[in-house]
């Protein structure tokens, strides 16, 4: 089989896809001043690029995988030539129009603006739906500062991506509008998708992947019982399917296993003890198969 060409986008991205190759078996390293990761897996190959060129790349088919951001995917209008495989979920973002809070949009764009952004594309479909007449000013990096409440002003609107809001409240801007909602998300070239072997493996890439991702959202609760209490308590036991049980020595209960959502275990660690579970031992997951 040919070598499934796989593009890791440099940054934030980088960092979680590793954490998630990792966990997943798949061991990479990257030999300094160079952009080709080494692996342990002969038949995937690894390129490292900028994420904003990632998509444009699997759309061109230079390459069979790759992570990058559903803003760049619109941004670089590729989102019909690429196939969009899972959303990884990591580092949530809003692509956000936002003005100085002293101002009002309305009276802002009653005139000619300047929009600062990396997003143009996003940004000129924003513009054109709104009905603002105005250019757009392309900007590299931070942006905050482009955005102020005076007359020298380099722009009157920000375009730009962020998780909390807080980089733009520090820098006196409001959120005004919401282009798009975006994260992480594994994408395939479509002649990838035709190929029935690198098809086989993107597939078994996601299984492995999304096996992880359900791990790290859960953990397994184990627990002894004793026979007079055990009904009550598996009434009361949350699972993803039902709990694994079996004798303790000596025929004087049970053992219970079952595995849950994290957010869950504050709230049910009390009630499994008020119902007469002992010896209650939580541990961490490294994949779950649903």
């Amino acid at each position: 089989m040919e070598k499934l060409k796989i593009l890791l986008s440099k940054g934030r991205i980088y960092e979680s896809v590793y954490s998630l190759l990792s966990d997943v078996g798949i061991s990479i390293t990257l030999p300094d001043r160079t952009y080709f990761p080494i692996t342990n897996q002969k038949d995937l190959s690894f390129q490292v690029v900028k994420p904003q060129i990632a998509s444009v790349l699997l759309a061109a088919g230079r390459a069979d995988v790759g992570f990058s951001g559903k803003d760049w995917v619109y941004e670089n209008g590729v989102q019909d030539s690429v196939e969009e495989i899972m959303d990884l979920e990591f580092d949530p973002v809003r692509i956000v129009a936002a003005i100085p809070d002293t101002a009002d949009l309305a009276s802002i764009t009653a005139q000619p603006v300047t929009i600062a952004t990396e997003y143009q594309n996003l940004s000129a479909e924003w513009v054109q739906k709104k009905q603002i007449k105005g250019t757009i000013f392309r900007t590299w990096g931070t942006s905050e500062g482009f955005v102020q409440d005076s007359t020298d002003s380099i722009a009157q609107i920000l375009i730009d991506n962020t998780s909390t809001g807080s980089s733009l409240h520090a820098n006196h801007l409001k959120i005004v509008d919401t282009l798009m909602e975006s994260s992480t998300r594994m994408y395939a070239s479509k002649e990838a998708l035709v190929d029935s072997e690198k098809c086989k493996k993107i597939m078994e890439l996601k299984m492995l992947f999304q096996a992880v991702l359900n791990a790290r959202s859960r953990v397994m609760l184990e627990m002894n019982v004793s026979k007079e209490k055990f009904d009550e308590l598996v009434k009361g036991l949350p699972s993803m399917r039902s709990p694994t049980v079996s004798s303790l020595f000596g025929d004087s209960g049970y053992a219970i296993k079952i595995a849950v959502k994290k957010s869950e275990v504050p709230i049910l660690l009390p009630k499994l003890q008020s119902l007469g579970a002992t010896d209650i031992v939580e541990y961490e997951l490294r994949k779950v198969m649903l």
